[in-house]
């Protein structure tokens, strides 16, 4: 139970549209949270009274709170609204990184950046003041030969990013979608289509006597696939590790883009389930928890062991309908056995398509020397770099043309030369 100090209200509290206003910032946050809510809130905290600090608290948070992913957004922002007098000030100082404030003195915790911007929506912040015409300096710059820096960022290597470039590119990831084209099933529905209803014809004319008046169709049901992620988590993958995370967790939370259901594993020396942390709203929160989970992070890699687990163990359960396997990996094998050829010709099989991101192939002279990879290439049906923004935005592209390659065939040949 969080400790309460004092309340600290502003003078002449409005209670009423304090309330409302902290409600609109739980609503700007990710909270289903509407009229009726703050309308109850306001009737609940005038029956139970506001002398008790933790009575308070849990009137708001029974109201607003339905999911036990919301409870970490309604704590930070009842913290930061309702305890601190100078919040809209710390909380400038936070989100602007040249500012002395809040981000000096500790890290921010999960949910607190995205408490801080739902407050701050609206808000002006504070921007450097203009020079004096003794002190400006002005500068020519000829752009011609250059690109903007979003451009840029997108073909930049995500392990030669900075902090600055990395938390840009973790906003962009966050906008990217991934969506697929629906598979059409061999059952069918009663619903006019292209193809003859036999059954439903005769139906109908022996109910008229024998007589064939008309044609019934139907058309084939149309269904979407899991999309399975296998990302690898070892030393030599930390880096590209944590931004494909981030752009899976916008993928798992993402409306509208068809799939099924999103399942992610990690592996280094052993497989880890995340699929239940990614499903949390806030993206720090849910990497901090699978961060938590995955003992095994910037370990060793075993990928052949780490394979057979999951063909043993979760196959059955997430490869049905036809799943699409995103699997992550430089396949710098560490391990003595000889079955990473098999496993993975196991794990093509249960799979729809295989898509294998390789951070390596960034290296224009990357070759399949690695033992590991060259047991692993032929059974993949896709084989991409996953480096860099870009590459992750042409996944869509080896989605919907599941007979491009990408880089296997030139690879293949070079193994066989």
């Amino acid at each position: 139970m969080p400790q309460f100090p004092v309340l600290t209200l502003p003078d002449d509290p409005k209670l009423v549209q304090n309330i409302t206003h902290f409600a609109r910032a739980l609503r700007r946050a990710g909270l289903a949270i509407g009229p009726g809510r703050v309308i109850d809130a306001i009737r609940a905290v005038q029956a139970v009274g506001f002398s008790e600090k933790a009575d308070f608290y849990w009137t708001l948070h029974a109201c607003f709170v339905s999911k036990p992913e919301e409870r970490l957004i309604f704590a930070q922002l009842f913290r930061l609204y309702w305890r601190d007098p100078q919040y809209l000030e710390k909380m400038m100082a936070m989100l602007l990184p040249t500012a002395r404030g809040m981000q000096e003195e500790r890290a921010a915790k999960p949910a607190e950046k995205r408490a801080a911007e739902a407050l701050l929506d609206g808000q002006e912040r504070p921007v450097p003041q203009k020079q004096s015409p003794q002190d400006a300096v002005e500068i020519d710059i000829d752009a011609s030969q250059t690109i903007s820096a979003k451009e840029r960022l997108k073909t930049l290597d995500f392990e030669l990013m900075s902090t600055d470039e990395m938390t840009a590119a973790m906003r962009m990831l966050s906008t990217l979608r991934l969506p697929v084209p629906p598979i059409l099933s061999r059952r069918t529905q009663k619903l006019a289509g292209p193809l003859p209803d036999w059954q439903a014809t005769m139906r109908t004319a022996m109910r008229r006597g024998g007589e064939v008046t008309d044609f019934a169709t139907k058309r084939r049901r149309v269904r979407y696939p899991n999309l399975v992620v296998i990302c690898d988590i070892s030393g030599s993958m930390a880096q590209y590790s944590r931004a494909v995370l981030h752009f899976v967790h916008s993928v798992a939370n993402r409306q509208g883009q068809g799939w099924a259901q999103v399942h992610a594993f990690t592996f280094g020396t052993r497989l880890t389930n995340i699929t239940r942390h990614l499903r949390q709203r806030d993206v720090d929160a849910a990497l901090a928890a699978a961060g938590a989970e995955a003992q095994d992070w910037q370990g060793g890699t075993q990928i052949a062991s780490c394979l057979h687990a999951f063909n043993r163990d979760w196959s059955r359960r997430v490869m049905g309908q036809g799943a699409v396997v995103l699997l992550i990996t430089d396949g710098l094998d560490r391990d003595n056995e000889n079955a990473l050829g098999r496993e993975m010709e196991r794990l093509n099989l249960s799979a729809r398509q295989l898509i294998w991101l390789n951070p390596l192939l960034r290296w224009d002279g990357f070759a399949p020397k690695a033992k590991g990879v060259m047991q692993m290439l032929p059974h993949c049906s896709t084989f991409r770099a996953g480096h860099n923004i870009a590459s992750l935005e042409g996944l869509a592209q080896a989605l919907s043309r599941p007979d491009d390659g990408g880089e296997k065939s030139r690879l293949i040949a070079m193994m066989g030369a």
